[in-house]
């Protein structure tokens, strides 16, 4: 007699997508720390990932964890140490792209990643394509198209068009790290992979760092500091445990789409902090992405029946275990 497919319980699956829309809009919250520090930005970018890595270190440090990095093999660990690599060029990309076009074209650009991630789910991390899928993406997709268009949609002569190429260079590699962040987190805690991965970013950007400082060009105030440890302890290291951990539990087209919290939540954080104007082609912008990742949630209980979350194999980590027992308390 033919097993049925493992599944998981809805409470479980409530409790992966809740994490990963609560990372998004923590997300949201960037460009507000982001604003806060002068500097150039890849100097910013840099202490993101630096005092994330080293938040990381030192918890698992305390909790006696460590060992699961100094245990992964050499393939694993190349692995890893890869996905920090691919991490630095997106947001080289991203940033590159931001001095060379108009932000809403840059954005609208970076932010088709997840469509990558639902055409190429079913080849990297053979999960069977969900046509369910399209609705909501088309949805989320179009709200922030909505979102953005009125900001100025333009592509006005080569340097545009090259800032156009870099910010869909973003995308893709976003969408390559999402799957392969899902396929490595097999036998790997999220705070391993993101020990190592933020590890080699800092690593990587260290001389470009020194370089823009050699100019003047690092932050110039505590306050600025203080915005990029806050920046790198909650943006950064604290929203990956949570996203990870729901990632490991729910498809990954799924979480994809869901992520599109971050750009709607940035805009409203914007408008209540930074007396940014709220237009109604935001508001209606922003209700497609949100009726986008609420059909989603109604999709995804009986969604993961081709992709068993990765915990249910046996391969979930007690350092995975303890955060999702940490985060439930705020979710």
């Amino acid at each position: 007699m033919q097993s049925r497919p493992l599944q998981p319980a809805p409470r479980t699956e409530a409790g992966a997508l809740a994490r990963v829309v609560f990372a998004g809009i923590i997300w949201g919250t960037i460009p507000l720390f982001l604003r806060a520090a002068d500097g150039a930005s890849v100097v910013k970018v840099f202490y993101r990932v630096f005092f994330a890595a080293v938040a990381i270190l030192l918890w698992m440090a305390a909790t006696g964890t460590l060992s699961e990095v100094t245990g992964l093999s050499r393939r694993k660990l190349g692995q890893v140490a890869a996905q920090g690599v691919l991490l630095t060029l997106n947001w080289v990309l991203f940033l590159s792209a931001l001095d060379r076009t108009s932000v809403a074209t840059a954005e609208l650009l970076g932010y088709t990643g997840p469509v990558f991630v639902a055409v190429f789910a079913p080849l990297v991390t053979k999960e069977r394509f969900d046509r369910r899928i399209v609705v909501p993406l088309a949805l989320s997709l179009g709200g922030i198209i909505v979102i953005l268009a009125p900001q100025g949609l333009r592509i006005a002569g080569p340097r545009e068009m090259l800032g156009a190429a870099l910010a869909f260079g973003s995308a893709l590699t976003y969408a390559t790290l999402l799957l392969r962040s899902k396929k490595i987190l097999a036998g790997i805690s999220g705070m391993s992979l993101m020990l190592v991965e933020y590890t080699v970013a800092s690593t990587i950007l260290l001389p470009f760092v020194v370089w823009f400082y050699a100019r003047g060009q690092g932050p110039t105030t505590v306050t600025a500091y203080g915005a990029l440890l806050t920046l790198g302890l909650v943006q950064t290291a604290f929203s990956g445990v949570f996203f990870l951990s729901g990632l490991r539990r729910m498809r990954t087209d799924h979480a994809a789409i869901l992520t599109y919290a971050e750009p709607v939540s940035a805009v409203l954080f914007a408008a209540i902090f930074l007396a940014e104007p709220l237009t109604g082609w935001t508001l209606a912008g922003g209700a497609m992405v949100v009726a986008g990742g609420i059909v989603v949630a109604r999709l995804s209980p009986r969604g993961n029946r081709e992709a068993a979350p990765l915990e249910m194999a046996g391969v979930e980590s007690e350092a995975d275990t303890a955060a999702s027992l940490n985060t439930n308390g705020h979710t």
